[in-house]
This record gives C-alpha cells, sequence and structure tokens, in this order.
C-alpha cells in the first residue's frame, strides 16, 4: 500500500509538477530572450506588454463573477471555474493586454512608443483589476494568489499543454533570432539590411505574447525567471538570439525549478510562494550585478 501511494505521489504530483516547472520557466526564458533583443533593453522582461496585468485582470473578473454567482453555482461549476475558467481567463487577459499595446502604439514599428503603451496598458489594467477587488473583495485572494505565482496545481493536462505550446513556439523564435540580431543594430540598421521590420516585430510580439500568456495561465506571474534568464546565459557566452533563445528557454526551466525546490524545501512542511521567492533570488542577481558593474 505504502509503494502504491508513494507511486501515485510521484506520477501524478511530483512528475508533472516538475516537468510543468521546466516548460513554464523554458516558456519565459523564451520570452525574456525575444522582450530584450526586440525593445533593445536588456532590463525588458516578459510582462512589459501588458501581458501580466492582462492576465490578472482576466483572473480576477473571474474570480469575481464567481463571488457574485456565489450560492447559485453547484460544485461541479466551481470546479470547471476554478478548473478551466481561470486558466482561460489568464490567457486571454494576458493577449488581450498585449492587443491593446499594439493598439496603443499603432502596431509594433517603433521601440519607443511600444514600451510606453505596455507601461501605459499595465498601470490601467492593473487599476481595473484593483477596483474589482475593491467592489468584491472576496476576488481578492484569488488574485493575490495568482499574483504569487505557483507551480502546485500542475497537473498531466497542463504539462502537455505547455510542452505542445513550447514545441509549436520555439522553432519560429530560432527561425526569427537572426532578424532579432538585426534589430539590436538598430530600426536603421535594419531596414537598410532589406528586413520587412513591420511584420518581423509583429511576429516577435506575437510569439512573446502567446509564451507568456501560456506560461502565466498555468503558473501565475512567476517573476524575474523571464529577466534573469537571458542574462545568465548572456554571462557565459555570445549574444546571438540563435542560441540566446534556446539557451535562455534552458536556464528559465532550470531557474524555476530549482526555485519550486527550495520553495519546497525552505520552511517545509509549508510552502513558500515561488514567484515570492524567484522574486527574491532575482531581485538579488540584479542588485549584485549592478553592484558589480558599478565596482568595474
Amino acid at each position: 500500500a505504502d509503494d502504491g501511494q508513494a507511486a501515485l505521489i510521484l506520477g501524478q504530483i511530483r512528475a508533472p509538477r516538475t516537468l510543468g516547472a521546466l516548460a513554464t520557466g523554458a516558456l519565459l526564458g523564451m520570452a525574456g530572450a525575444i522582450a530584450q533583443g526586440l525593445l533593445r533593453n536588456p532590463l525588458a522582461d516578459p510582462y512589459l506588454l501588458g501581458t501580466a496585468s492582462g492576465a490578472a485582470l482576466g483572473v480576477v473578473l473571474v474570480l469575481a463573477g464567481g463571488a457574485i454567482a456565489g450560492q447559485a453555482m453547484t460544485i461541479a461549476s466551481a470546479a470547471w471555474m476554478a478548473r478551466i475558467g481561470i486558466v482561460g481567463a489568464a490567457f486571454a487577459g494576458a493577449l488581450a493586454g498585449v492587443a491593446l499595446t499594439l493598439l496603443l502604439a499603432r502596431g509594433a514599428l517603433h521601440t519607443l512608443r511600444l514600451l510606453l503603451a505596455g507601461v501605459v496598458v499595465g498601470v490601467a489594467l492593473g487599476a481595473a483589476s484593483d477596483l474589482v477587488t475593491t467592489w468584491v473583495p472576496d476576488a481578492l485572494r484569488g488574485k493575490q494568489a495568482f499574483l504569487l505565482g505557483s507551480t502546485a496545481l500542475l497537473a498531466w493536462p497542463a504539462v502537455a499543454l505547455l510542452g505542445a505550446g513550447l514545441a509549436l513556439l520555439l522553432p519560429p523564435a530560432l527561425r526569427l533570432a537572426r532578424a532579432l540580431d538585426a534589430l539590436t543594430l538598430g530600426e536603421d540598421t535594419a531596414a537598410t539590411l532589406g528586413l520587412p521590420l513591420a511584420r518581423l516585430r509583429l511576429a516577435l510580439v506575437a510569439l512573446l505574447a502567446l509564451a507568456t500568456a501560456l506560461a502565466v495561465s498555468q503558473a501565475g506571474l512567476v517573476a524575474f525567471v523571464g529577466l534573469v534568464a537571458p542574462h545568465l546565459v548572456r554571462r557565459a557566452a555570445p549574444s546571438r538570439h540563435g542560441y540566446l533563445i534556446a539557451a535562455s528557454a534552458a536556464a528559465g526551466g532550470v531557474l524555476l525549478l530549482a526555485s519550486d525546490l527550495l520553495a519546497r524545501s525552505l520552511a517545509a512542511p509549508q510552502e513558500l510562494p515561488v514567484g515570492a521567492l524567484t522574486a527574491l533570488l532575482g531581485g538579488g542577481y540584479l542588485l549584485w550585478l549592478l553592484h558589480r558593474r558599478g565596482l568595474g
């Protein structure tokens, strides 16, 4: 009986959580490398174009709707909302946030306009999320859990979705790596090389948005993985984007898995929110990096 229980825990809890953390971190690492190349900013992260605030607002709206429905919901419908509704709302909200950013920026052609539009959309959707939780306080706890991020609820269906998304998104990202190399030289230089800047940038934004939306819909807002993973890779090897995107995906997966293991072990039997731990580790790493460059 003990062997059967151990096998059940390993097969239905530990294994999908481990693989899900690897896939989620890989998506965020890949998205981070694309974001930093696209925006030509080493401090850009995948959440900068409105995905985080859009996903959070989608989750809050679903939670608020469930709280308002209250007693009218059956156990089955409540379970459906918890599993499908929240994931779908986070995914749709993240994509809607990017769509609003593109609309406000009038496309993806101008880096500064895209960056400013992402900041404006993030602030506006964050304020809308706060207003909803003010009107429906019961949604606040669920929102906080989503903002902290967690891999605890990743099961085999989520792993299959994350793995399929990574398999579908990584090859086109690698094919666009040379375009990213050209963009880092400047938009004028890239244009003189004959690159269709508008289409390329829109394709890169779409890849970034889909990867980030898929990751946050399954694991919540896991902070700093998409920002730190490309930095770790750049310190070890050349910064050509063909290598950088693939290596950042690998580094992001390992980083999130290691953080998840730490989150489970540091305060056992309690479990720390993995997003809070990645924020502490990532923030500490960036502070160390700034200090070292300051000394240099």
